[in-house]
């Protein structure tokens, strides 16, 4: 493409229908954008330039004969735990590096019907087990912002991919924080919907009643194209809902007059870095200027959710990961003494040190002399979040808080702590407990590093928090800053 290469999906949709492009030269030049700048960035495993130009020629040729879907040409990335068809799918780990699926997941299909093209597939914390995407076998990633720092995780690299302008969007998944954490820290937008929203089919499993499906972009009208051809319900996933999914571009001109936006008191508090409180409380403001109104809540048992999480989420990854034993699929110890053999040493080599450490967690907790003690609790624990969010909602419409308690942190910093590692999730794990929608939305930057709001919304109204983020970035343009590494100023 000539000239300028717009930088939201709806300006990319808009020059593809109005002919100044092609799919192939879109494709194309992410491609030429991902060669030159990711050996710094490392936010790709796996490209796909020989299919990535095939489904581009087609697209071209499916609009010209007049059968273009509505995403038709537009390239986009996988995070590297969604399975693509004959595409290396390998979770950031050592165990599915040679993982070649035979199968596309139900999203990644959807998207592709839609006429998305896929140019590769992201890095990610390992089994997407972390918050830094410092726990991928292929290394880290790093943020576009500044290159010694963490993008977040565990889709850290869909959104550093986003960030540094490689692609225009890209496939996330949401476990305790894993879309909204690492779009607050690269100063892009990402949401995750309601549990159940997205199909899980071929989504590779962590903790399968927490695993969300999603998507980063840079604005929020850009997440609700993609997500309005990703979800819906699927048949073949008895998780996912059946709920109808509307049109959520259209819906972003929803009415929002009378807005009531709930504010936890002990988000606000003195906890808070007190810079990033008035980043947020600015951006509230603007919102607040134009009708809506801020209400004091209370998440009394918000508090526990770090607990509750790391019981539940290691629970079930414990069940999830039993799976790779080295005989039917994955890595595969070399001359195994015997079947013990083969399953210690093809699990000691295949997994890293977090995925070990949440897989003794999970089984500890779920042995017969502590089931009660520890699963059971934490599922009590969980019941109580959710109610917690179901009160406050019933005098608010969406809740706002801070999507992580910091920027972006140092590579390293914090990657052999991993209680301090789990508290950067401390403002998002609540939400999936309770099976909620939430997304993350840029605001101010501090000291030159992205800061991101998080909007959260009762189960299955997705469509206001994009019409709230949506009528925020009519307001400012944070989401629209580039990094320097990008070309942009900060």
């Amino acid at each position: 493409m000539a000239g300028e290469t717009p930088s939201t999906v709806s300006q990319l949709l808009e020059a593809l229908e109005r002919g100044r492009c092609s799919a192939e030269e879109l494709v194309r030049d992410c491609l030429a954008r991902i060669e030159a700048e990711d050996g710094a960035v490392n936010s790709f495993i796996t490209v796909d330039a020989v299919g990535a130009l095939t489904a581009a020629r087609a697209a071209d040729a499916e609009r010209a004969a007049g059968r273009a879907g509505p995403l038709a040409g537009l390239p986009i990335a996988h995070k590297d735990i969604f399975c693509t068809d004959g595409l290396r799918t390998s979770c950031a780990s050592r165990m599915l590096d040679n993982f070649v699926p035979p199968y596309s997941a139900t999203a990644v299909e959807r998207l592709a019907a839609a006429g998305a093209v896929t140019v590769g597939k992201t890095n990610m914390d390992e089994f997407a087990m972390g918050s830094s995407n410092e726990t991928s076998y292929y290394g880290p990633c790093r943020n576009p912002w500044d290159l010694e720092r963490v993008p977040g995780g565990s889709s850290g690299g869909s959104a550093a991919a986003v960030a540094a302008g490689l692609v225009p969007a890209a496939t996330g998944t949401d476990t305790g924080g894993s879309i909204r954490q690492p779009a607050a820290l690269c100063g892009i937008t990402g949401i995750k919907p309601t549990y159940g929203r997205v199909s899980r089919l071929g989504m590779i499993a962590f903790a399968s009643s927490l695993d969300q499906g999603g998507i980063m972009a840079r604005s929020a009208e850009d997440c609700a194209l993609l997500l309005g051809a990703m979800a819906g319900h699927d048949p073949a996933d008895s998780t996912c809902a059946r709920e109808p999914v509307p049109d959520y571009r259209a819906a972003l001109a929803m009415d929002l007059g009378g807005l009531r936006i709930g504010l936890p008191r002990h988000w606000f508090d003195a906890t808070l870095d007190s810079a990033i409180g008035e980043r947020l409380h600015a951006a509230l403001g603007e919102l607040e200027a134009r009708g809506a109104r801020l209400v004091d809540v209370d998440l009394p048992n918000n508090h526990l959710s770090i607990p509750a999480y790391y019981i539940l989420a290691p629970a079930e990854a414990s069940t999830n990961l039993a799976r790779y034993d080295g005989v039917r699929y994955g890595h595969r110890c070399a001359d195994p003494a015997d079947l013990e053999d083969l399953y210690t040493r093809s699990r000691e080599e295949g997994f890293g040190a977090e995925v070990q450490r949440r897989i003794l967690i999970g089984t500890y907790a779920l042995s017969a002399g502590y089931y009660d003690a520890y699963y059971k609790k934490a599922q009590q624990t969980r019941r109580l979040i959710r109610q917690d969010y179901l009160d406050a909602f019933e005098s608010v419409d969406v809740i706002a808080g801070p999507t992580a308690p910091g920027t972006a942190f140092r590579l390293g910093e914090k990657v052999d702590d991993p209680v301090t590692m789990y508290q950067e999730d401390s403002y998002t794990l609540g939400v999936n407990l309770a099976g909620l929608p939430a997304l993350s939305v840029p605001v101010e930057p501090l000291d030159g590093l992205p800061v991101g709001l998080q909007l959260i919304g009762r189960h299955f109204e997705e469509a206001r928090l994009l019409a709230v983020a949506h009528r925020y970035q009519q307001l400012t343009d944070w989401h629209l800053r580039e990094p320097p590494a990008a070309g942009g100023a900060a």
